[in-house]
């Protein structure tokens, strides 16, 4: 087996020396020395030292930054506010314009809707007296066509009824009859 020489020394040397033993007369077995009341003055000069320079520290330097940061920060929260209050007054702004562009928009669509109603009606009611004018018209000629007819058609009943009494009244009596007699007659019994 491989041994270094420092292993070997140190596996040679005794277990404690002398300097440092258990049983240290230097420190003599007292109290732990912070709970020790022989150094409470020093202890206390210290800590009053120390918390005065923390103090000083922290009322110099650190306190400023955290003041500076907070300052930053409520600033900015500010602006951000200020900001958020303009955006919302312009968005209300730009909802009522809407609104009434909106409302604008609907009035109009309803008067246009009116004109073409109105125009509609107009129109329609001309159609109507124009076809009403054009069926008088036509009413009118068909009922003198029909009078016309009827005029005809009765003067040739007339003329029918004289040839038919006529020819009745020859088969039956054998003579000739006179048509002005026989006009008579029909004309009587029209009436």
């Amino acid at each position: 087996m491989f041994v270094t020489p420092g292993y070997a020394q140190e596996t040679t040397a005794p277990a404690l020396d002398e300097a440092h033993t258990v049983e240290d007369e230097a420190h003599g077995g007292g109290a732990f020395p912070p709970f020790d009341s022989s150094t409470f003055p020093s202890q206390l000069l210290w800590l009053a030292i120390t918390f005065g320079l923390f103090y000083l520290f922290l009322k110099r330097v650190v306190l400023p930054r955290v003041g500076g940061i907070l300052e930053v920060r409520r600033d900015r929260i500010a602006q951000d506010l200020d900001q958020a209050a303009r955006m919302k007054s312009e968005a209300d702004a730009a909802v009522a314009a809407y609104e009434q562009e909106l409302a604008e928009a609907r009035a109009k669509s309803n008067a246009i809707a009116q004109q073409a109603r109105d125009k509609a009606k107009a129109d329609a009611d001309a159609e109507r007296r124009t076809v009403e004018a054009t069926l008088e018209n036509k009413l009118a000629e068909a009922e003198a066509r029909i009078a016309s007819i009827k005029a005809s058609a009765m003067k040739e009943v007339g003329a029918i009824a004289e040839q038919t009494a006529a020819t009745i009244v020859q088969e039956l009596v054998g003579a000739k009859v006179d048509k002005a007699d026989v006009a008579a007659a029909v004309t009587a019994a029209r009436k």
